[in-house]
């Protein structure tokens, strides 16, 4: 019996009949052609392979078509494709529309339906500058030439469409200046303009162009997406966020709120609630010290000599939330949003004073991000502080407005550093001026806390940090701080200062 030999033209798996094969050395995928085509019929009766589209076979014998064309998807497009160059929409999303077409250019119009994947080809340029190779001699078109490609107009129904809305381009290339890469933006204009000619896209070109120059200020030319909008707006705004505060301002008025009396009012109470808040919001950012040598720092002034910035880290925050005439004023206590500005530059300026190579007081100068999180633009940062003071302020009940306002502040992230430490410094300040208990989040609840905003920044689900700040203000509002040292065997008894790797739980007393 002649031997099947498999070789491999372009990167694609494609039959010679010269010889034969057993099914373990089949490619995955394969197509079967004039030359190959008696060998692959004679395989596919032996159960050796089977065929999953037109002249599509597979040599894996488990699985249904979709699956095994998804597991091989651009191998797939690669051999109804050769050379083509992975463009339009499909280029720009990386993925399939959402129902399973991709698009290319090539040399001539084809459309090929899969099970689960419809590949069109669209006569276009082979590879030009700033293409990149791809999976099975593929080319991947350039962000430029996919931009120019997508914005021509196209009738297919819009699950289909090869090209994009200007207002899905306006929020793409926002979103490359909201990241800080406004270099890109040009350098991406720059690229485009050299490849509008060969791709016959002068008129996408003058729309690209356009559109870039607006959302760079160069231009005036209205934009439609709202986080384009906003970043024109007078002060600028993150749109993206100001959809999150008002998704969380929903949340808050429908759902029921504690109303709890501030347990530490008065007197020695009051200090030594104000003490925990400063020890464990510091020690949730970063800045850890043994309890005794934190009581020791705040109330005998012992600084620690080899941790200097640490220790005003500590002294800073106790400074404000030990402070009554600060604690007293809540955001319905102030004239406007300037004020609030001015007043979250203070607390800022305050905690902040032992660092000053962050700041102290003065907003961003560049972007900032905590892991896969990328916080406010530094343009947006006044306008969107400025939306989500009123929105907070609209809310009528204390528990809300500080679960606002702490969102808002963590959420813009307006300084270098420190944004948490204010955030629940004006969350408690909103509490205590309404008489209502203020709210600890212990070192062991740190990442439920943490966890809980995440969700809300990225789900924009907002259950998890009502919840969250709720059963933190219940632990607090159970304890009785005249005695420090009673007081912190109570938070040691329901776990508040272990460590959250240990995976112990923050044990919630009974309601008070």
């Amino acid at each position: 019996m002649k031997r099947l030999s498999v070789k491999l033209l372009h990167s694609s798996a494609v039959l010679d009949s010269k010889s034969e094969i057993m099914s373990s050395r089949f490619p995955p995928v394969f197509l079967s052609t004039a030359k190959t085509a008696v060998a692959v019929s004679r395989a596919a009766k032996k159960g050796e392979v089977r065929k999953i589209g037109p002249r599509l076979y597979t040599s894996q014998l488990s699985g249904d078509a979709i699956e095994v064309i998804r597991a091989n998807r651009w191998q797939v497009v690669a051999l109804y494709a050769p050379g083509g160059v992975v463009g339009y929409r499909t280029a720009i999303e990386g993925k399939p529309t959402a129902d399973g077409t991709v698009f290319l250019s090539g040399p001539t119009l084809r459309r090929i339906d899969l099970p689960g994947l419809r590949v069109r080809v669209v006569p276009g340029p082979d590879a030009l500058e700033g293409d990149r190779e791809f999976i099975g001699g593929l080319r991947l078109a350039s962000r430029a030439r996919a931009l120019l490609e997508s914005l021509r107009p196209s009738r297919a129904r819009a699950t289909e469409a090869r090209g994009l809305s200007r207002d899905t381009v306006e929020q793409i290339l926002d979103r490359e200046l909201e990241l800080g890469n406004e270099a890109t933006l040009n350098a991406l204009r720059d690229q485009a303009s050299n490849l509008a000619s060969r791709l016959g896209a002068e008129r996408e070109f003058e729309v690209l162009d356009g559109i870039i120059g607006a959302l760079l200020g160069s231009r005036n030319i209205p934009v439609t997406a709202a986080g384009a909008r906003g970043r024109l707006a007078e002060p600028p705004y993150d749109a993206k966020r100001l959809t999150l505060f008002e998704e969380l301002h929903a949340a808050l008025v429908a759902t029921p709120l504690p109303t709890r009396a501030d347990p530490a009012a008065a007197g020695s109470a009051f200090r030594h609630l104000a003490f925990l808040d400063a020890y464990f919001s510091n020690y949730i950012e970063g800045t850890e010290f043994e309890l005794d040598e934190a009581r020791a720092l705040v109330f005998e002034g012992r600084v620690l000599p080899d941790r200097p910035a640490d220790s005003h880290d500590v002294l800073g925050t106790f400074a404000l939330v030990g402070n009554r005439d600060f604690l007293g004023v809540g955001i319905s206590d102030l004239p406007d949003g300037a004020a609030f500005i001015a007043r979250l530059k203070q607390a800022h300026a305050e905690i902040m004073r032992g660092r000053p190579e962050h700041g102290p007081g003065r907003f961003k100068e560049t972007v900032n991000r905590a892991g896969n999180s990328v916080f406010v633009h530094p343009d947006a940062v006044t306008g969107t502080l400025l939306h989500g003071f009123t929105i907070a302020r609209s809310l009528e009940r204390p528990f809300a407005r500080a679960a606002a306002l702490m969102f808002v502040i963590s959420e813009v992230h307006p300084f270098a550093d420190g944004n948490g430490r204010v955030a629940r410094v004006l969350m408690n300040a909103e509490l205590f001026a309404a008489r209502q208990c203020r709210i600890l989040i212990p070192t062991v609840f740190r990442d439920d806390y943490l966890t809980a905003l995440r969700t809300m920044t990225r789900q924009g689900h907002a259950d998890p940090l009502v919840q969250a700040l709720e059963l933190a203000q219940r632990v607090t509002a159970a304890i009785d701080y005249a005695d420090l040292d009673q007081a912190i065997a109570a938070l040691a008894n329901v776990n508040a200062f272990e460590e959250p790797s240990t995976g112990i739980r923050l044990r919630a007393p009974n309601p008070r």
